[in-house]
């Protein structure tokens, strides 16, 4: 990533009336200390609040075409994600993001898990109009995806290729990918 590339962090939270600070907020003002890079956050707790704030991105937000990686941090089981209690299916959320992911990367935080055939992930990519998306195979209430999460976000400062960007992640962070899954559908 150059300097006006972002991340677009959008993770789901019991009410967004309330204010927390998040491990993912921490990792985020890390990589833009460290790395200098950018990212916007955002927090939802319903589908309308998911579809509202990928709207204002894509309509209000001139730099959006910056924009590579929109990194979603949801709760969900298999290939669902959790809303305030309702559970969507990827295809819906393809639905609402079609075409609007031209070039564009999706990543799931370990939050849920990603395991997609490779018919629903080629239906996913179709709709959307992504590049990629990535995720985790494996579930874990204990650990999070934060470090891996940051050291993958991080390789786009080095190279543009997601197949060598997911080589370099796994020769430099095995174990981690291993243990967690690490999966990319492109």
């Amino acid at each position: 990533m150059d300097s006006d590339t972002f991340i677009f962090c959008l993770e789901a939270v019991p009410n967004t009336e309330i204010t927390t600070t998040t491990e993912v907020i921490k990792n985020l003002e890390q990589l833009a200390f460290e790395q200098g890079i950018t990212s916007i956050y955002k927090t939802c707790d319903t589908i309308e609040g998911l579809e509202e704030s990928l709207n204002a991105l894509l309509y209000d937000d001139h730099n959006f075409k910056n924009y590579e990686i929109i990194y979603l941090v949801m709760p969900g089981e298999r290939n669902t994600i959790c809303l305030n209690d309702y559970y969507y299916s990827l295809e819906e959320i393809a639905e609402l993001f079609e075409g609007k992911m031209k070039g564009k990367i999706l990543h799931f935080a370990n939050a849920k898990v990603l395991d997609l055939s490779p018919e629903e992930a080629q239906y996913f990519l179709d709709i959307t109009g992504a590049r990629a998306v990535s995720g985790y195979g494996a579930p874990s209430n204990t650990l999070t995806s934060c470090a891996i999460d940051k050291a993958f976000f991080s390789l786009f400062e080095e190279q543009d290729n997601v197949v060598d960007i997911v080589t370099e992640l796994h020769e430099k962070h095995f174990a981690l990918c291993q243990l967690l899954d690490f999966r990319l559908y492109y």
